[in-house]
């Protein structure tokens, strides 16, 4: 994977710190990149009861269409994540970000082969609405080789981002036994 370290702990500061319900300064103080496994890196932050640990990759493809044709977009950061939280009860918390604002009230669709799953948005961000969904989206994850996330932004552009799934199962197993 072809990213820089400081953008992708830029990126997942702020989410880590929202998750977070412990003290800014100590997640702060701990958070790193701990290894990688192909596509997907492992993340952890904070320590004890409020360890947070966290899987993410960026998109191997990315595209923008408006009025169905493809136009040149300029995107902040663009990740999909899973989440650990051992403190809430949270395991394999899907979220994706954008890289941008997404339409108000829209839902980002994912697919992996022939399974299809709804997102709901806020901001840049979109989540599995439950952790059953989460669990659905987690086990397609682990038998496909790609993943396909289409959203809509706020100026109405479509994007199509696709993620290699290559790795993820190694990421997600390293993520869950850092944070037991």
């Amino acid at each position: 994977m072809k990213f820089g370290l400081k953008a992708v702990s830029a990126a997942l500061f702020g989410a880590v710190l929202a998750w977070s319900a412990g003290p800014v300064d100590a997640v702060a103080q701990t958070q790193k990149r701990v290894d990688a496994k192909k596509d997907w890196s492992i993340f952890q932050a904070g320590n004890g009861a409020q360890r947070l640990c966290w899987i993410v990759s960026q998109p191997t493809k990315s595209a923008a269409f408006r009025n169905g044709k493809a136009v040149s977009v300029n995107r902040g950061d663009i990740f999909m994540m899973i989440a650990i939280r051992p403190a809430d009860g949270v395991t394999n918390e899907v979220s994706f970000l954008g890289g941008y604002p997404f339409k108000k009230g829209s839902e980002v669709k994912a697919s992996v082969g022939k399974s299809n799953f709804t997102l709901f948005t806020e901001g840049e961000t979109a989540w599995a609405p439950s952790s059953d969904d989460d669990n659905a989206l987690i086990a397609a994850f682990r038998k496909g080789s790609n993943a396909k996330v289409e959203g809509t932004s706020s100026r109405g552009t479509k994007t199509v981002d696709t993620f290699s799934l290559s790795g993820f199962t190694a990421a997600l197993q390293a993520a869950a036994d850092l944070c037991k």
